[in-house]
């Protein structure tokens, strides 16, 4: 007998469907390719030696016509290596793309090349990012390539400061919103020893108010903050700490109402994102006890080096400016596909910064803040809305 045609899916509002370009806009997925190789499958293994837990009974979708919503804590006071470490990791792992989470991602950092690592143009939105607004949430949310994954805490949860490490700022409600009307799941997953990727480094929030009218969503008042007067290239710092995240348990948020989503108000939803938020917490709380005692394991860093010694001094942060640079101008101005990196051979750094003197910015106290502020600033107009 012949099967029934499979229903068609419901067809997306008009504002919706204007706003599907989001999809593709940026997404380049030879570049994805080429910077994992050439650059994140080194870093990860030497500096951040990330481990997934609980990954191996992947997450599959509860509804097929719609994404999974993967959600995470913020790695406070840090540049987000937490995320790119987490993505690209499951990128080498999953043997279905599909099962990878496309993020979405505070605007901040798409708005000036100053937030995307060491200037390379639109490295977010060409990763896959795409800009965390209501609109594009909700237009994500008819999106059938890849699962969604969001960091719900926003900015807040970004710049809260070492003293309050581990500890989830107020979630979203719209991720409650998006999961009842679509009746899909989230499933959270913790990053443990994110917090250490800058430790000590605390905020206030009338100098984050500051710091966001020039498009820096926060600054870290810390032990680096000098160093990133005198050697810019800090701005991007990571300490090595072992970055691993830990597979949290499934949430049905329409299961914790008998309601529609539009008939919930205001007051029960941020009800139903406590709820959410005190059983994330108790959870990454477990996995801190359990994976969060020895941030560094410095023994196992230096195995790693010692194991990739002829990689020297490409795993190390002040090298990765010229790292990144390179592979921009081989993969963006050169058009270069199956790009293969010379990592290895005596003098290859100096090599990358002798043919990309810009470099040399990110070494020269105070006044390389300069020229990297010219060029990170370009056509983005200071003191606009974020």
């Amino acid at each position: 007998m012949p099967t029934a045609p499979s229903p068609a899916l419901p067809t997306p509002p008009p504002e919706i469907r204007a706003n599907q370009h989001i999809y593709a806009d940026y997404f380049d997925e030879e570049f994805v390719w080429e910077l994992d190789k050439n650059i994140l499958q080194l870093l990860d293994r030497v500096w951040f030696r990330s481990e997934l837990v609980g990954f191996d009974n992947y997450p599959q979708r509860n509804n097929p016509d719609r994404p999974l919503i993967f959600a995470s804590n913020h790695s406070g006071m840090a540049f987000p290596w937490d995320a790119m470490v987490a993505l690209s990791h499951l990128w080498r792992k999953l043997p279905d793309l599909q099962d990878l989470p496309r993020p979405l991602s505070a605007p901040m950092l798409s708005q000036s090349a100053l937030m995307n690592p060491f200037l390379v143009r639109d490295f977010w939105k060409r990763c896959g990012c795409v800009d965390a607004t209501t609109l594009n949430f909700e237009t994500m949310m008819y999106y059938q390539e890849h699962n969604l994954m969001l960091y719900p805490e926003g900015v807040p949860g970004i710049g809260k400061g070492f003293n309050r490490k581990y500890e989830l700022q107020r979630l979203a409600t719209s991720m409650i919103r998006l999961g009842i009307q679509h009746r899909t799941d989230i499933i959270p997953f913790y990053t443990i020893n994110g917090e250490y990727l800058n430790p000590y480094a605390y905020s206030w929030d009338w100098l984050n108010n500051l710091s966001k009218k020039i498009g820096i969503p926060f600054i870290p008042v810390g032990p680096i903050v000098l160093m990133v007067l005198l050697q810019p290239w800090f701005f991007y710092m990571a300490f090595p700490a072992k970055l691993t995240f830990v597979l949290g348990s499934r949430i049905k948020p329409y299961e914790l109402t008998n309601k529609a989503h539009d008939e919930l108000s205001r007051a029960e939803y941020e009800d139903l994102s406590n709820q959410v938020r005190a059983r994330m917490q108790a959870e990454m709380d477990a996995a801190v006890q359990q994976h969060g005692q020895k941030p560094y394991r410095w023994g196992e860093m230096w195995q790693r080096i010692r194991e990739n010694w002829r990689s020297f001094p490409f795993f190390l942060p002040f090298a990765w400016p010229a790292l990144f640079t390179e592979f921009e101008k081989q993969y963006t101005q050169k058009g270069k596909r199956g790009i293969r990196l010379d990592l290895t051979s005596p003098g290859a750094w100096l090599r990358m910064i002798w043919r990309n003197p810009f470099t040399l910015s990110f070494f020269i106290p105070i006044l390389g803040w300069i020229p990297i502020a010219i060029r990170g600033y370009k056509g983005h107009k200071l003191g606009q809305k974020m």
